[in-house]
């Protein structure tokens, strides 16, 4: 049946990808085809598969994609907007295939330093080894960053908001000053996703996401995705087939699964985590709330200019307090539990110390830092544990 029009993102998510592997669209959910070898009929189709093989609409072998693999990926790039996506095992290996189909021996990299703590990990080792030199940048610079663009810059990489202190980053203007020196920018859109915050439209060439976070949305599955540009989506295509990457089918079905619900989980992850939000912002031991969709935000501005939500993920810097103070109200949470991770469906809380990995900007702030992540749960359950752990915060913290 002919769909007509562009339709809303929700219809498309319930529809898309589905035509690639599933009898013409009989089938509601494509199947997980789990294959390494692929067998042909005759020689011909064999080399012509091969042939073909950066082509998604041929399977060649199975660490190449199949069926399963190129309905998520259909459907990733056509809710992005990118010309084709490329499905790997981890965020981490998207992040790595992004970087190295853009960089070679000799070139400079703008990396933002806010960023996820394995991308910084990724510069300074494996990128440093191979002759890759990274500088990193204010996540505040905007347009500025094109005094520090060289001759040799091959990729300006931004994330936003950033890691665990969530700056929001004017991705226009920073994309506007790359492209003027023939640089490729390269995103991490994990926290806001395709629905919240649109790349291609801002200016990004690649965009990555651990789409073990929000894409799959129960915590069951890792899994790596890259939306590209048509100019660039050859080159990152190549890069995971040289480097061998590629996903498990049952991985692949998993997000796919996700994608399918994602809109409605996002927009009710949004709410709980505004109104939790909201509720720290009067606590006497919160310092400050870092969440962009809140007015008081110093990167609210630039998030309702470009981005149409936010997710559950958000930062509480608390007054001055002992590490005991601090233990107390984590340890004793009955709902939020304690991992590195998010975008599942439970909440969670971290401690977070970005002032060991900070180097262009450092982070000076007195109290210790929080990383929560707004679950499924009912927001008045999250917001009384939440409670209770700020009274054994108080009550340990005046005990000392």
């Amino acid at each position: 049946m002919e769909k007509a029009g562009k339709a809303a993102v929700r219809t498309r998510l319930a529809h898309a990808g589905r035509r690639v592997a599933c009898g013409g669209g009989r089938a509601v959910n494509p199947p997980v085809v789990r294959a390494s070898t692929i067998l042909f009929d005759d020689m011909e189709e064999l080399l012509d598969a091969h042939r073909h093989k950066m082509d998604p609409a041929y399977v060649s072998y199975g660490r190449s994609g199949t069926e399963t693999s190129f309905s998520l990926e259909q459907t990733m790039a056509e809710i992005e907007g990118g010309h084709g996506c490329v499905a790997v095992g981890s965020g981490l290996a998207a992040i790595t295939v992004a970087l190295l189909s853009q960089l070679g021996q000799g070139d400079h990299l703008l990396m933002v330093d806010s960023v996820y703590a394995p991308t910084r990990k990724l510069c300074d080792g494996l990128l440093a080894r191979f002759g890759v030199e990274t500088t990193y940048y204010d996540p505040l610079i905007g347009g500025e960053i094109a005094a520090l663009i060289r001759p040799n810059t091959r990729a300006v990489f931004v994330e936003s908001p950033g890691s665990l202190t969530f700056e929001v980053q004017d991705v226009p203007a920073i994309a506007a000053a790359a492209h003027a020196a023939g640089a490729t920018v390269v995103m991490d859109n994990t926290w806001a996703t395709p629905l919240f915050f649109q790349p291609f439209d801002k200016g990004v060439d690649i965009s990555v996401h651990a789409g073990t976070k929000y894409v799959v949305g129960h915590s069951d599955a890792m899994l790596g995705l890259i939306v590209a540009r048509e100019t660039h989506y050859e080159a990152v295509r190549r890069q995971a087939q040289e480097l061998g990457h590629g996903v498990g089918p049952d991985d692949a079905w998993l997000g796919l699964r996700g994608l399918r619900t994602l809109a409605v989980r996002l927009a009710q992850h949004q709410r709980s985590a505004l109104q939790v939000a909201e509720w720290l912002q009067g606590r006497p031991e919160v310092a400050r709330v870092l969440y962009p969709a809140l007015p008081g935000d110093p990167g609210h501005a630039l998030w309702k200019r470009d981005f149409t939500g936010a997710s559950g993920l958000l930062g509480v810097l608390l007054r001055p307090a002992p590490r005991e103070s601090v233990a107390a109200l984590l340890n004793g949470l009955a709902y939020f539990g304690m991992g590195y991770s998010w975008g599942g469906y439970e909440s969670l809380a971290i401690p977070t110390f970005p002032e060991k990995i900070r180097t262009s900007v450092p982070w000076q702030a007195e109290g210790p830092l929080l990383r929560l992540h707004i679950g499924l749960e009912e927001p008045a359950d999250l917001i009384a544990d939440l409670e209770a752990g700020l009274e054994r915060l108080r009550r340990r913290a005046a005990a000392e």
